[in-house]
């Protein structure tokens, strides 16, 4: 019982703590934006019209999940960005959804 005990409790330290490392950081997010996505979207997330689309209402426009696949995948004139951890990616779209 007390092996059960203990082994169960190691198992959910290590999910508390997988949570906790894994939890989207807006602040985080910004720093990536401003090194990532700056050149094309602006510091602002205004855009460039005709160009590169404004980001300052995309959570309006997209879901969280195709934010993501957004700056994962790439898509028209945007290039992939598979150097991007996943939670590097979350912490772009959680600050792009504020």
């Amino acid at each position: 019982m007390k092996t059960i005990l203990t082994v169960a409790a190691a198992l959910l330290g290590t999910t508390l703590a997988t949570t906790a490392w894994s939890k989207d950081d807006p602040a985080a997010g910004a720093q990536l934006y401003a090194t990532n996505c700056t050149a094309c979207h602006g510091a602002d997330r205004a855009g460039i019209p005709g160009a590169f689309p404004a980001l300052t209402d995309v959570g309006k426009r997209l879901e969280s999940a195709q934010i993501k696949e957004k700056i994962r995948n790439g898509g028209g004139l945007m290039p992939p960005f598979p150097q991007l951890s996943q939670q590097d990616v979350d912490n772009i779209a959680s600050f792009l959804a504020q």
